[in-house]
């Protein structure tokens, strides 16, 4: 019979097979010193190095360590959610592989989660090792987000962060969601969203795999995240709503050119640019409310459309006197 582990560790990696042997024998090393049952899942997102041969051997080494291996390298986000899947600790925790999240940090991520009560934890890398053209976008992008989603944490995409295990094992994460994984939870109901000051070491081994394009593709999914978020069941009130607002300023500005062309008659209707903008937001507006009203159809026959996230359920016993 196998235990529960206390903590999950989740490590994406792509090409890190310098690291991966120092990162484990640390974590390692802090869960013994602080008495923690864990679990490694390193999940290899298709390196083309021998980060696969290392994390054989390390599985041989240390039986706390398990991998998983993408066929090719499909992200961060499908590598999260195979390793979310795969954890079975009480904490679930992720960090990236390239040691400039420090494993020190667990004991006390641990406990905001179990004592403090916290969903999930998010690491901020205060005192950054980045050159400016990676910290100045960064900071633009936290504040974008903390405004659009209303979280208020200063390093969203920080690659250290724990969960409860209820969090990750009702969330999914794909494309490249993984940066706005708290904004996630905070909709599927899982709202004590904290953050920690945590360390951030430059990087030893290996070369960043992000560039700028990140940036462009984080503020898309930022806008598809937030509008799954608020109207994915419920389309109808977005597109309806701003259809039914759209037409009736198009019907507005009909009526009027047509009580201005009866009541004066000193030029014709279609002569002014004002009409042919009417038309214009009268065939938006009907768009944006069919579409709508598919989105709608569309959702209501979702095998999905009813899953919830339940808390708790509350059984009483009521006996029934003989």
């Amino acid at each position: 019979m196998t235990t529960t582990p206390a903590l999950s560790v989740v490590v994406p990696l792509l090409n890190e097979q310098e690291s991966l042997p120092e990162l484990v024998a640390w974590i390692d090393r802090v869960c013994l010193q602080h008495q923690l049952t864990y679990e490694v899942i390193l999940v290899d997102d298709g390196s083309t190095d021998a980060s696969w041969q290392v994390i054989q051997q390390l599985a041989t080494q240390y039986g706390q360590v398990k991998g998983i291996r993408f066929r090719r390298n499909y992200g961060k986000s499908a590598a999260l959610n195979e390793g979310f899947t795969a954890a079975r600790g009480d904490v679930v925790m992720t960090m990236d592989a390239d040691l400039q999240d420090s494993p020190d940090e667990i004991p006390e991520l641990c406990r905001m989660i179990t004592q403090d009560g916290y969903d999930l934890v998010s690491g901020w890398k205060q005192k950054r090792y980045d050159p400016l053209t990676k910290t100045i976008p960064t900071k633009i992008y936290n504040g974008v987000t903390r405004l659009i989603t209303g979280i208020q944490l200063h390093d969203m995409n920080c690659g250290l962060k724990a969960y409860r295990r209820e969090v990750v094992k009702n969330i999914e994460v794909y494309g490249e969601m993984h940066r706005y994984i708290p904004a996630i939870a905070k909709w599927e109901g899982f709202t004590k969203i904290g953050e920690k000051v945590v360390q951030h070491r430059a990087r030893k081994y290996g070369k960043t795999k992000f560039g700028l394009e990140r940036f462009v593709n984080g503020f898309l999914d930022l806008v598809t995240i937030t509008f799954i978020g608020k109207f994915g069941k419920k389309p109808m009130h977005f597109f309806g709503t701003l259809g039914l607002i759209t037409f009736f300023l198009g019907f507005v500005i009909a009526a009027y050119l047509s009580f201005a062309k009866l009541a004066y008659e000193q030029y014709g209707m279609t002569d002014r640019p004002l009409f042919y903008f009417g038309i214009l937001c009268m065939i938006i507006g009907t768009q944006l409310f069919v579409g709508g009203f598919l989105g709608e159809m569309i959702s209501r026959n979702s095998p999905i459309r009813n899953n919830y996230q339940i808390a708790e359920t509350l059984r009483i016993n009521q006996t029934q006197p003989e």
